[in-house]
């Protein structure tokens, strides 16, 4: 198989594991993040298409996030679970950090910000440092479910 097939086979099954795994610790309670609707809503505010808006969002970004995992695997030419599961720290790390408190509420108009007045609505509470205004678990399920899905990605992409 190509590296790009490979890519794309590992991106939906990285992609498919990680949402499964976001998605049942939230309907476990142990987190109150909703990776869909954090995400659909950016487009919608129609709760109802914003998770599924979300969800295909999402899913493009797994794949974009896979070719990005690919180059590094090319890089260094080696792709294995454990440079896999590495980078999903990395990946991890980004996306409670950066991600969703610097790039997503400059393009995400129904989130709230420490700047939000008084008068007006978010829809959104803003995710925090290392999304920790969605509970204590939320950045440790981010973080496992990156992992997991490094770990996928570095299994199956062939180099």
């Amino acid at each position: 198989m190509t590296p790009v097939a490979s890519t794309l086979v590992a991106s939906i099954l990285g992609t498919v594991v990680l949402t499964t795994m976001v998605r049942a610790a939230s309907e476990l309670g142990l987190t109150r993040m909703d990776l869909a609707f954090l995400l659909g809503t950016a487009v919608t505010q129609n709760r109802r298409r914003a998770k599924v808006v979300g969800y295909v969002f999402h899913f493009v970004l797994g794949v974009l996030f896979a070719f990005a995992y690919t180059s590094v695997f090319a890089a260094v030419h080696h792709a294995g679970w454990r440079l896999g599961a590495v980078l999903g720290v990395v990946h991890a790390l980004f996306v409670s950090t950066v991600l969703v408190n610097v790039l997503l509420p400059v393009v995400h108009p129904r989130m709230g910000t420490p700047e939000t007045a008084a008068n007006e609505i978010a829809l959104i509470e803003p995710p925090g440092f290392l999304m920790l205004n969605y509970g204590r678990n939320t950045f440790v399920l981010n973080l496992v479910a990156h992992i997991v899905y490094g770990a996928i990605l570095g299994a199956v992409v062939a180099i």
